[in-house]
């Protein structure tokens, strides 16, 4: 999927978040959107998947406004992974992505979740509370339920961010090798230089 953003703008009261902002993504690539803490990522990436209404400017997706009519329709092809945003704590790894499957209509439930599980090492912690998860099992835990619709474009919201070295490298060429595979369209948030040099 292509994505363009054409001068977006968000305004709380008197303090502008992000500031007249344009860009485009063409179809299996990363975009890096590289700043510090607080400098208004996040809320573009809210923008991006209709949860923050811009104060103005415009948002196309597939040469598709991004609208209240259009929304339900261009989401489905569409997911989003954060630390920052957790999955329901007194649900299972198992629980909360059969329930996100559901969420997004995916065909052979079953099928995709072991496919994931697989993929993202989940097997030791999947019948385990998320609540009880350590942070690296919980990013991987949400990286697979951002990629549980098989999205054609993906934001991910500083996606290593507190974890160790080894899972953030696995975290790493995990996302390389399955937008390869995949001609997924990403747009990631960071304030690491070298992750947004490596994935883009």
């Amino acid at each position: 999927m292509k994505l363009e953003v054409k001068n977006l703008v968000k305004k709380f009261n008197s303090t502008i978040a992000v500031n007249d902002i344009s860009f485009a993504i063409e179809k299996n690539k990363t975009l890096g959107l590289l700043g510090p803490n607080g400098c208004g990522k996040t809320t573009s990436i809210g923008m991006m998947l209709g949860l923050i209404t811009p104060s103005s400017g415009e948002i196309f997706i597939d040469d598709i406004k991004l609208d209240s009519k259009n929304r339900i329709k261009l989401l489905s092809s569409m997911n989003f992974a954060s630390p920052y945003v957790e999955l329901p704590k007194k649900l299972t790894v198992k629980q909360n992505l059969e329930i996100y499957a559901r969420l997004y209509g995916v065909r052979d439930k079953t099928e995709r979740i072991e496919e994931l599980v697989d993929d993202l090492n989940l097997n030791n912690f999947f019948n385990k509370n998320t609540g009880e998860l350590s942070s690296g099992q919980k990013n991987r835990v949400s990286l697979a339920k951002s990629l549980i619709n098989k999205p054609k474009l993906l934001f991910l919201d500083e996606p290593t961010a507190s974890l160790d070295p080894d899972i953030g490298d696995f975290v790493r060429e995990y996302l390389e090798k399955y937008k390869n595979k995949n001609e997924l369209t990403v747009l990631l948030a960071s304030h690491n230089m070298k992750e947004v040099e490596r994935l883009c």
